[in-house]
């Protein structure tokens, strides 16, 4: 039991995960800065290179590859070696495959392969230039998971693969986002950076400017490449390459012929398409994918007098026909991953070759001097063949006839094997022209081989024509196309918005939708779907390239395009705007409701419950950036018991105020300065210690109304409340009781018949749309009033109940219907 510690819980879980971590960003996601290979990649093609299942042989089936890997060099589960195998077959993926497959391996539609008991597999010839050498003691090894034997910890490469193709990945706190380069323009780069080892980037951009995607397409953006091969972290615009093709009857398609690396076809066919669905922007008649063997291949359709321009650039900015595609250049160098720009990248590479053709030199030179030295020996031996030959014949086995050539003639341990195993038709004639011909050639290659080793300038030339001749035997042209400007998409959005006509209604406790008006004219208006506590404030008929403008008590306005409005039938409750505004309170309620054509001009007036009133202009309630899920101010309130009891568009006409205890003030709006959204207003009426205002309303006709909490009910003239200044007491409009004193229970104007006055300039509060006032008492009595048949009453009367009970059960509800 000695052997226990005690260790906290922190301890353990912190030093656990950091061994965890620690070998997943060396040993399994992040590539090696040399090769360019993760682990389970550099085992892949190792293992497949051992088993002999190489270019110029056979396919071979993939489960035996796969069985192989595993069960010699990477213990894990086969999905995830088939699946890198898979990706490293795919041409869509790598600039330059590594494993040639027969059978199924995917699609760029996202399709997965086929079991690897279906597919046959072989390393690519240009796979093989990765592990050329590796024989020759050339990398570093080290023993496989249960050491029965050995395993490279990184490949010779002889073209460097981690720019060729690229790298995704993600470990523990890193990822990496190496885009796929040119072959040739990687090698031009490094051969150049070979003679120049202090290059500034710009130069080595020269010979390499760019990413080269399997797929093509277009990069924008030059000045980002050049800050991501400067950093290893920048952002390009990746764009589909298209063309528009006219059709017969003036109708025009736009052609897709390449697409963003790694962009999935088949869902961007899909998302394509449901813009045509949704009709998000007009004109798009049918999505087709046409791609076949020959190429890749999208076609949409438009419809006749479409603006294919808009509906291009649309698709460009909305969907993945153009993607941003992000470096983040990390790598596994000396054991550490590090974010690393172009000038580290082939530095290290170069470094690493350089050790490769030392160590492949040496490890030649060592076997060209052993050969050599048999090869002097056997030349030796046929000068004097004949004194060889009776030496042998006279020894009594093979090691005294090897000591016995030691002796007599000097030669040494590894030539008298040589001598002794000789086979007899080597012993011809011709056979020292041969061995002379052979020393020769190894003399000059020991020569070569140390030239290479001692003189770095002989290696860097060896090393740059290997180069050259994997860029002459592989080599292709670009595929992706460089634009040096990113350009920006603008779209003119009311061009995307089909007009068409729809009701839009709105309740006081926030529910919105519009309808279409088959739904609307199927139903009635009271069949409108509410909650049973809500009130229909506003429906109207509108287009959907309107625009909506909802304000609330609590100073608050909505914005929402009526096209991005849900359409739902007209019985249907709808949306509440808590569902996308974020700011929308319990306690909050629409009072008004406007919709408009544009935010060009007008003016409207606010009046709130601590009697302060405001005038903005509507150019300050345009759309803001986060109209969809936020609200704006469009007034200040004093504290959390003010609320705005009234909006209104105005002209230069006089406003009225009434209080709660009864009094009214009348002046014009233009003493009322127009302020920015924001802020507070002035002071509209001098309220006394227990009162508010009620309500505020344009004064545009000739008589109001008031109705109390007792039910009483009259009809004033507006002469009668004479025009004065802002901010005074006003007059009374309801005689003060000792008991059971009447108080406003709702007021607002009286459109009288041939008065006008527009019906759209009234109190928000009353939210009149017809002169029928309904009025139910708090035992659940009915009564309706036309208010426009009611006679004028006197300024100080309190007005008539409208029914013998109403006064002793008071009002419950009271709306203009």
């Amino acid at each position: 039991m000695s052997n226990i510690q005690n260790m906290s819980l922190e301890d353990i879980m912190g030093e656990r995960f950091g061994r965890y971590s620690k070998y997943i960003i060396q040993e399994r996601a992040l590539p090696d800065i040399r090769d360019g290979l993760k682990p389970v990649q550099r085992r892949i093609l190792y293992s497949m290179n051992k088993d002999g299942n190489t270019f110029e042989k056979g396919y071979r089936k993939s489960a035996k590859s796969v069985g192989n890997i595993m069960g010699n060099f990477h213990p894990h589960g086969d999905s995830s070696i088939y699946d890198a195998m898979v990706r490293m077959s795919q041409d869509w993926k790598n600039r330059e495959i590594l494993v040639e497959m027969h059978g199924n391996n995917g699609s760029m539609d996202g399709d997965p392969p086929a079991a690897m008991r279906y597919t046959e597999a072989r390393l690519s010839e240009i796979a093989g230039y990765l592990l050329q050498d590796i024989d020759k003691k050339t990398v570093p090894w080290a023993w496989n998971f249960d050491d029965t034997e050995k395993e490279p910890t990184v490949l010779p490469a002889a073209f460097p693969n981690l720019l060729v193709n690229g790298a995704t990945g993600i470990s523990a706190g890193y990822a990496t986002d190496i885009p796929p380069h040119n072959l040739s323009e990687v090698i031009d780069a490094v051969v150049y950076m070979i003679d120049h080892p202090s290059a500034k980037l710009e130069k080595l951009m020269e010979f390499l400017p760019g990413p080269d995607f399997p797929t093509g397409a277009i990069i924008q953006g030059a000045d980002e490449i050049k800050k991501a091969y400067e950093t290893g972290k920048g952002r390009v615009v990746v764009r589909s390459r298209t063309e528009i093709e006219k059709l017969k009857g003036g109708k025009e398609q736009i052609i897709v012929t390449e697409i963003p690396y790694e962009v999935n076809k088949a869902v961007l066919v899909k998302k394509i398409d449901d813009v045509r669905v949704n009709n998000k922007v007009p004109g798009i008649a049918e999505v087709r994918d046409e791609s076949d063997r020959t190429g890749l291949r999208i076609a949409i359709e438009l419809k006749k007098d479409a603006d294919s321009q808009t509906i291009l650039n649309y698709l460009l900015k909305y969907t993945d026909l153009q993607v941003n595609y992000n470096f983040n250049m990390v790598a596994i160098d000396n054991f550490t991953p590090r974010q690393v720009g172009l000038q580290k990248i082939l530095a290290s590479y170069i470094a690493h070759r350089r050790e490769v053709i030392i160590a492949r030199s040496i490890f030649d030179k060592e076997k060209a001097e052993k050969r050599l030295h048999i090869v002097e020996g056997l030349i030796r031996v046929i000068s004097i063949l004949d004194e060889v030959i009776a030496l042998i014949r006279a020894s009594e086995n093979k090691s005294d006839a090897k000591e016995n050539l030691k002796i007599s003639y000097e030669f040494s341990e590894e030539q008298a094997e040589a001598i002794v195993t000789l086979q007899l038709y080597r012993l011809t004639n011709t056979d020292i022209v041969t061995l002379q011909k052979e020393e020769a050639d190894l003399r000059d290659l020991i020569a070569t081989l140390t030239a290479v080793i001692g003189d770095e300038r002989t290696l860097f030339n060896l090393m740059k024509k290997e180069l050259r001749e994997v860029k002459k035997k592989f080599g292709n042209s670009r595929r992706s196309e460089l634009q040096a400007e990113s350009q920006t998409i603008e779209i003119d959005t009311a061009s995307l918005i089909v007009e068409e006509d729809t009701f839009v209604s709105v309740t006081r406790g926030g529910y919105l939708k519009r309808t279409s008006p088959r739904s609307f004219n199927a139903s009635t208006l009271e069949e409108v779907g509410k909650r049973d506590d809500d009130e229909l404030i506003f429906h109207q008929q509108a287009k959907t390239t309107q625009h909506l403008l909802i304000f609330t008590n609590l100073g608050n306005v909505i914005y929402r395009p009526i096209h991005e409005l849900t359409d739902i039938r007209w019985k249907e409750i709808g949306e509440h705007l808590s569902q996308t505004i974020t700011n929308f309170t319990t306690d909050e309620e629409v009072i008004y409701v406007e919709i408009r054509d544009d935010f060009a001009s007008g003016t409207y007036f606010a009046a709130t419950r601590l009697g302060q009133i405001k005038r903005l202009s509507v150019t300050d309630l345009s759309p803001w950036r986060t109209y969809k899920s936020k609200s704006t101010k469009f007034a200040k309130l004093k504290d959390k018991t003010d609320k705005v009891v009234a909006v209104s568009p105005i002209l230069l006409d006089d406003v009225m105020l009434v209080t709660y205890n009864g009094y009214a003030l009348r002046f014009n709006i233009e003493e009322v300065p127009v302020v920015g959204a924001k802020a507070a207003g002035v002071k509209a009426i001098n309220l006394k210690e227990d009162d508010f205002l009620h309500s505020a309303f344009i004064a545009n006709t000739d008589s109001f109304f008031i109705l109390t909490q007792r039910g009483s009910l009259k009809r004033v003239a507006i002469s009668d409340i004479s025009q004065t200044k802002r901010a005074g007491r006003g007059l009374q409009v309801l005689r003060e009781l000792k008991t059971k004193p009447h108080r406003v229970y709702l007021a607002g104007p009286v459109f009288m018949e041939n008065s006008g006055a527009e019906l759209d300039l009234f109190s928000t509060e009353t939210a009149m749309q017809s002169q029928v006032l309904c009025v139910q008492s708090t035992s659940g009595e009915l009564v309706e009033k036309d208010l426009t048949k009611l006679s004028l009453s006197d300024r100080t009367s309190n007005g008539s109940f409208i029914s013998e009970t109403m006064s002793e059960q008071e009002v419950f509800t009271a709306k203009i219907n």
